[in-house]
C-alpha cells in the first residue's frame, strides 16, 4: 500500500496512459517524462518488488527459481491492483519533481469498454497515490485529442487505436463515442501468435522478448527490405537443444494474417453500426491509426484496400494517448465534456 503523498511529491498536474504494454507519465508544463515497459518483477510467493520497468522487462524469460516477471495489466485492464499501484509508485518516483504540499490533478486514460468495477480500480490506485483530484479519459478520445481532430464539431472521426492488450476502433462526434468496437487481437496477442507460428512450423521454441523483436522488425519503422531474413535463436522443439533458424519477412507477414484481419474485421464492424452521415464524413477524412501496433506492417495497406477508405497513420502513434491526455491537462476546463470524475473505492 502506498503512502497518501507520493503524487504529492508533483508540483504539476500529470496524466498517466496505463498501458498493458508500455505506461507513459505526462507532467503539465514538462510534457512526456517517462516511457517505460509495464512490467514487476517479484520473489515468488512473498511478492516483494524487486525492480519495474525496463529493468524487469530484460529479466522477462531469463530469471532464476524464485524470481518472476508478471504484467501487472492484462488486455487494458488492472488484473493485480496492488502490483499496479506498486509499480505506479515506482514510475512517479523517478520522475524527481518535488513539492510536498501541492496534490495534483491526475487524468488516467482507460479503453471505453471497460466495466465500473475495473474504472473504480483504476481510480483508486491514483487517490492511493495521494491525487487531490482524478479524471478518467477514454482511450480514443484522449487518441483523437492527441492526433489534433476537431472532437467536438458535429461531423465523424474514426479512430482505430492498437495498444498492447486491446485494439480498439470508435466513431467519435459531437464530444462523444457514438460506436465502439473492442478487441483483445492487439500486441500481446500477435506476440502469442508469431510464438506459436515458430514452434508449430518451425519447431522451434522462442521467448516473448524475441517474438516482440520480431514484430517491431515487422513495423513501418524497422527493416524496409522486403526480402530482409531474420535469425531467430532458440530451443529446437524435438532435441531439446539451441538451434538458429532464418525467417522471412514475407513469411512473418503471412503468419500474422489472420489477426491482421480480425482487426480489419473490428473496423468493418464498426462502419456497419455507424450512421450514414458519419460515414460519409469517414469516408472524406479517412481512418486514422494510432498506437505502436499500428506500425505493423500491411495493416494500413489492408484496411484501405478492403474498407475502400483512405487510412492514415499518425505521427508517433505509441505517443497520440498520452499526448492528448496532456492536452486535456493544459485546459481541463475546455475537454470537461469528455473527463470522467473518479470515485473513490473498490
Amino acid at each position: 500500500m502506498m503512502g497518501d503523498f507520493i503524487f504529492g511529491t508533483f508540483s504539476k498536474n500529470i496524466g498517466i496512459d496505463l498501458g498493458t504494454s508500455t505506461t507513459l507519465v505526462f507532467v503539465k508544463g514538462k510534457g512526456v517524462v517517462l516511457y517505460e515497459p509495464s512490467v514487476v518483477a517479484i520473489e515468488e510467493g512473498g511478492n516483494k518488488i524487486l525492480t519495474v520497468g525496463e529493468e524487469a522487462k530484460r529479466m522477462v524469460g531469463r530469471t532464476p527459481r524464485g524470481i518472476l516477471t508478471v504484467r501487472p495489466l492484462k488486455e487494458g485492464v488492472i488484473a493485480d491492483f496492488e502490483l499496479t499501484a506498486e509499480m505506479l509508485k515506482f514510475f512517479i518516483k523517478k520522475v524527481h519533481i518535488r513539492n510536498r504540499f501541492v496534490k495534483p490533478t491526475v487524468i488516467i486514460c482507460v479503453p471505453s469498454g471497460v466495466t465500473e468495477v475495473e474504472k473504480r480500480a483504476v481510480s483508486e490506485v491514483a487517490y492511493q497515490c495521494g491525487a487531490r483530484q482524478a479524471f478518467l479519459i477514454d482511450e480514443p478520445i484522449a487518441a483523437a485529442i492527441g492526433v489534433g481532430l476537431p472532437i467536438f464539431e458535429p461531423m465523424g472521426n474514426l479512430i482505430l487505436d492498437i495498444g498492447g492488450g486491446t485494439s480498439e476502433v470508435a466513431v467519435i462526434s459531437l464530444g462523444g463515442i457514438v460506436v465502439n468496437e473492442l478487441t483483445k487481437i492487439a500486441g500481446d496477442y500477435i506476440n502469442s501468435t508469431i510464438e506459436k507460428y515458430i514452434k508449430q512450423v518451425h519447431n522451434l521454441y522462442i521467448g516473448e522478448l524475441t517474438a516482440e523483436r520480431l514484430k517491431i522488425n515487422l513495423s513501418n519503422n524497422g527493416e524496409n527490405e522486403e526480402d530482409k531474413n531474420y535469425g531467430i535463436s532458440g530451443r529446437d522443439r524435438l532435441t531439446g537443444l539451441p538451434k538458429i533458424i532464418n525467417i522471412s519477412k514475407d513469411e512473418l507477414r503471412e503468419a500474422l494474417s489472420e489477426p491482421i484481419r480480425t482487426i480489419a474485421n473490428t473496423v468493418r464492424l464498426s462502419l456497419e453500426k455507424t450512421p450514414p452521415e458519419l460515414v460519409a464524413d469517414i469516408l472524406d477524412k479517412g481512418i486514422i491509426m494510432t498506437g505502436g501496433g499500428s506500425l505493423l506492417s500491411g495493416l494500413s495497406v489492408l484496411l484501405q484496400e478492403e474498407m475502400g477508405i483512405a487510412t492514415f497513420i499518425s505521427s508517433e502513434p505509441q505517443y497520440c494517448v498520452i499526448k492528448g491526455i496532456g492536452k486535456a491537462l493544459e485546459d481541463i476546463n475546455f475537454y470537461q465534456r469528455v473527463l470522467i470524475k473518479a470515485i473513490r473505492g473498490i
